[in-house]
C-alpha cells in the first residue's frame, strides 16, 4: 500500500529551542544595551540595531551558515514567537554597513600603506554585552592573543605571504570569549602596529575593571616595542621567541638541564636571563628541548629541538611555565569554531571595514552562544558547555514547538520529553 501524505498549515516550528535563546536574550536587557549604545535608527526606519543583531544570532544558533538563510528558511520560524519580526537579510547587510568606519592607514617605514580596522563602538559593545551577561566581571583574568588569516576573495582583499588573498585579524581571548579585535590587510607583518593594537584592547579592558594577571602570545609578538607595552599592562607575559643564531649560541652554553615530564612525554628544561633587547629588565628566557628521533641534525639546533618562551614570571618552575603556555592551543578551537560555525569562513560583504563589523557581531554571537550552553547544560545532561554548534543545535534547538493562544495568554507547547520546562523555571 502506497503512503498516504496530508498536509497541514498548523504554525509548528522544528526550531523550538531558539525560543529559549530568544527568552534569554530579552530577559537579560540585551536589546535596550544594544540600542544604547549604537543609538536608534531613524524614526523611518522599520528596525532598530538590537533587531538586526540578534537576528544574526539566530541564523547561527538555527544551524544557518549565512544571512540568506534568514529569508529563505529560518525567518518564518522565528516570526512565530509573539510580537516578533525579523528583518530581511538585505535589512541586515544594510545595517552591517551602516556600523562600519573608515578604515585606519599605517604607513611602514618603506613607504607602504597597510588598512587597519576595530570599529570603536563595536569593540566597545563587545565587552559591555559581556558585562551585562556577567560572563566578565571586575578582577584579573588570563588573556590569549593570536592572528588569523582569513582567506577570501572580497574586492580590497590583498594578497598575503600564504599566497592568498584575504584579511589577517588579531584576537584577544579570555576564557574562550572574545574580548577584541581588530582587523587588517591580510600582507601586513603581524609585529606592524600591534603594540597599538594591544594597548587599546587592554585599555578597553581596564576602563571597565576588567585586569590581566597573565597573558599568552606566539611568536608574532616577539619585539622589544610589544613586550614593553605589555609589560605595562600585565602582572606576567608569556611570549614565545623566534629562532635566531645567537640565542642557539646561548643555549648552547647551559649545562644544568632537569628532565620534566608534560603530558606523558620527556623533555629537558632550563631557565636563563634574557639579555638580546631588554637587560635592564631581567626577564627570563625559559627553553625546552626534545631530541630529534629522525637521526638528522639542524643546521642551528643540533641533535635537538628547542622552544623558548620568553617572560617577566621569575617563581614559577620551568615546567609550570610551559604548561600554562601550551594552553595557549585553545586559540586554535576557537578560530577554528569562528570559521566553521560563525562564518569566518564566508564573509558577506565586500570591503574591509563592512567584514570587520560582521567579525565583531558574530564574536558577539558566540560569546552570548557560551552563555547560553552554559546554561542549557545544568539542566540538560546530553548537552555540555564545550560543544559546538552543531550539536547544540541537533540536541536543544532542534525541537517541535507551538505557540497557542490560551484566553489572554501566549502558551508555547513543546512536543518533546526533554526537560524544556525547567528552563524557564531556572
Amino acid at each position: 500500500m502506497p503512503t498516504k501524505i496530508a498536509l497541514k498549515s498548523d504554525s509548528v516550528t522544528p526550531f523550538g529551542g531558539i525560543f529559549y535563546a530568544m527568552e534569554q536574550f530579552s530577559r537579560l536587557g540585551l536589546g535596550p544595551l544594544i540600542n544604547k549604545s549604537l543609538g536608534l535608527r531613524s524614526a523611518f526606519v522599520g528596525y532598530q540595531y538590537s533587531e538586526i543583531i540578534s537576528s544574526l544570532f539566530w541564523i547561527y544558533f538555527c544551524g544557518g551558515d549565512c544571512i540568506e538563510d534568514i529569508g529563505r528558511h529560518l525567518g518564518r520560524h522565528i516570526e512565530l514567537q509573539p510580537n516578533t519580526k525579523i528583518p530581511s537579510p538585505d535589512t541586515i547587510l544594510r545595517g552591517i554597513k551602516e556600523l562600519s568606519e573608515d578604515n585606519t592607514t599605517h604607513c611602514s617605514a618603506a613607504g607602504l600603506s597597510y588598512a587597519f580596522n576595530n570599529c570603536e563602538p563595536l569593540s566597545n559593545l563587545l565587552l559591555e554585552l559581556l558585562l551585562q551577561t556577567k560572563q566578565l566581571g571586575e578582577g584579573l583574568y588570563d588573556l590569549d592573543f593570536d592572528h588569523l588569516f582569513i582567506p577570501t576573495e572580497k574586492y580590497d582583499a590583498v594578497y598575503s605571504y600564504k599566497k592568498e588573498r584575504g584579511y589577517f585579524p588579531g584576537v584577544a581571548t579570555i576564557g574562550g570569549m572574545i574580548v577584541g579585535l581588530e582587523n587588517r590587510d591580510a600582507n601586513t607583518n603581524v609585529r606592524f602596529h600591534q603594540a597599538d593594537t594591544l594597548k587599546s584592547i587592554f585599555r578597553r579592558l581596564a576602563e571597565r575593571g576588567v585586569y590581566i594577571d597573565r597573558c599568552r602570545m606566539d611568536c608574532g609578538s616577539f619585539s622589544e616595542e610589544i613586550i614593553r607595552m605589555t609589560h605595562c599592562y600585565c602582572n606576567r607575559f608569556y611570549i614565545r621567541a623566534p629562532r635566531y643564531q645567537s640565542l642557539y649560541e646561548q643555549m648552547k652554553q647551559i649545562t644544568d638541564w632537569k628532565k620534566v615530564e608534560i603530558n606523558f612525554e620527556t623533555y629537558e628544561v632550563a631557565s636563563i636571563p634574557f639579555t638580546s633587547f631588554l637587560e635592564e629588565e631581567n626577564y627570563r628566557l625559559v627553553i625546552q628541548r626534545e631530541k630529534r628521533t629522525n637521526g638528522e641534525n639542524d643546521l642551528f639546533e643540533g641533535q635537538y629541538t628547542y622552544r623558548c618562551i620568553v617572560t617577566n614570571d621569575r617563581d614559577s618552575s620551568e615546567m609550570d611555565v610551559i604548561v600554562f603556555y601550551n594552553g595557549r592551543g585553545g586559540s586554535e578551537k576557537i578560530f577554528d569554531m569562528m570559521n566553521n560555525d560563525f562564518g569566518w569562513s564566508h564573509l558577506p560583504c565586500s570591503f574591509l571595514k563592512e567584514n570587520t563589523v560582521f567579525l565583531l557581531l558574530t564574536a558577539m554571537a558566540k560569546n552570548f552562544y557560551m552563555y547560553l550552553v552554559e546554561k542549557v547544560s545544568h539542566v540538560f545532561e546530553d548537552i555540555k558547555p564545550q560543544n559546538r554548534i552543531k550539536r547544540f543545535v541537533f540536541r536543544f534547538i532542534t525541537v517541535p514547538a507551538k505557540w497557542v493562544k490560551t484566553g489572554r495568554q501566549w502558551v508555547l507547547n513543546f512536543y518533546s520529553e526533554k526537560p524544556y520546562d525547567l528552563l524557564w523555571k531556572t
